[in-house]
């Protein structure tokens, strides 16, 4: 500690030990702001997290398919000239992303980019005697999206595996055709049906997808698709999950693809993620002021209560700087103190969160943790908070006149 601060440091610990009723209670509202602040943060964190993970763990952060088909015009229009013409949309078919094969690598060359999976998605019909169910058909290199997905986790019953003539199928459309693993289903997708067997059932998280999703070999696809040797969307993950909107745009500079991030797929998801980050940073703002309020009121009273010690510490030599620098020391030491209880606090209350908010599973609701960071950051807000809430009262304290001050 500087030579210089001593002084100060004494002071101001001796004024806040003889005022204790006040400076614990303005300790106790301090970690109850910083309390506030860090739980909020970790809460919102957490179901954040929790919601991007459940919204992203069956898809892509980043799609790229063939551009839509477009009508042109069968004669140039001449500079100058107004042409009255109306145009039928062109109906969308199946195309294949012009050279995925050489596209893949070139995608995982990219820093940014985790995993890069083809495939093959359409539509379709599961039969299994007079039983059908419409399908969303997807054909995909099982490695490739096991790791983009983690497919592997989601399996209810039997083995992932996807061999020529083997599929994967949602809970809900196996209960639906009443299958099995193990049992045999036909897909007919308008120009070809094919046998296929049931080596898993996997619980996608959504009920929807459980009810119309069959995985099979890329390859299969292919040929129920009528799409040899294509695929028609290449789908990428990124180690930071908020960049997909960044890759995508570099994507779109260079690539002639109609390319697609998770942010635009899922824009009012974006949006409320949005809005409950400003509902965080503007009840962080509201519990800071009422942090600084209640510190700047506690050293104003304590600035009039201690005006005949602060008369005779001027009295006795003591400069204005360093009666500013009492109350000062004063405001630190308060958010210091607080700022740990108030971490404590938060830790407990996230703590009871895990224990008490509780799913039908008997498992916390979702993953919730304070990060170091966090709690640090909030920490020095806290002991700022307190420097400037003790700005006015000290420089109060600093222009009062010795003389006046002893007499009172």
């Amino acid at each position: 500690m500087p030579h210089w601060l001593g002084f100060e440091w004494r002071v101001a610990l001796r004024f806040l030990r003889e005022g204790r009723m006040q400076t614990l209670l303005i300790i106790i509202g301090v970690a109850a702001g910083v309390a506030v602040i860090a739980y909020v943060t970790a809460l919102v964190n957490g179901l954040q997290a929790n919601t991007v993970n459940k919204t992203l763990g069956t898809q892509a952060h980043i799609s790229l398919r063939a551009p839509d088909d477009a009508v042109t015009p069968s004669w140039p229009q001449a500079p100058g000239t107004e042409v009255l013409s109306e145009t039928q949309a062109r109906a969308q078919r199946l195309r294949s992303v012009a050279n995925w094969q050489a596209l893949l690598p070139l995608l995982e060359q990219r820093a940014e980019v985790r995993t890069v999976s083809p495939m093959v998605s359409g539509s379709g019909l599961a039969l299994r005697g007079e039983a059908s169910q419409s399908i969303a058909l997807m054909g995909v290199e099982l490695a490739r999206y096991e790791r983009m997905t983690e497919l592997s986790r989601k399996v209810v019953s039997g083995r992932l595996r996807l061999e020529p003539g083997e599929a994967v199928l949602g809970t809900e459309l196996a209960k639906d055709l009443g299958l099995r693993v193990g049992d045999r289903f036909s897909v007919n997708t308008g120009r070809v049906t094919e046998s296929m067997r049931v080596t898993a059932l996997v619980d996608l998280g959504i009920k929807d997808l459980n009810r119309r999703t069959v995985i099979v070999p890329l390859r299969s696809a292919q040929s129920l698709l009528n799409l040899p040797g294509g695929a028609t969307v290449i789908e990428l993950q990124v180690h930071d999950v908020w960049a997909a909107e960044r890759v995508a745009a570099q994507l779109r500079r260079g690539l002639p693809y109609q390319i697609e991030s998770w942010q635009e797929t899922n824009a009012q998801l974006v949006s409320a993620l949005r809005a409950q980050s400003i509902s965080t940073g503007v009840i962080r703002i509201v519990v800071a002021i009422v942090v600084v309020l209640g510190i700047a009121s506690v050293l104003v009273v304590s600035v009039v209560q201690k005006q005949r010690e602060i008369g005779i510490l001027r009295a006795m030599g003591a400069t204005r700087g360093q009666i500013q620098r009492v109350f000062l020391v004063e405001g630190a030491v308060v958010g210091a103190l607080g700022s740990v209880l108030g971490v404590l606090l938060s830790m407990t209350l996230i703590w009871l969160f895990t224990v008490l908010a509780l799913g039908s599973d008997g498992q916390p609701l979702f993953n919730i943790h304070l990060p170091l960071e966090t709690a640090v950051r909030t920490a020095l807000l806290a002991v700022l908070c307190g420097v400037l809430a003790a700005l006015a009262p000290a420089r109060r304290a600093a222009r009062l006149d010795p003389a006046q001050a002893i007499r009172v």
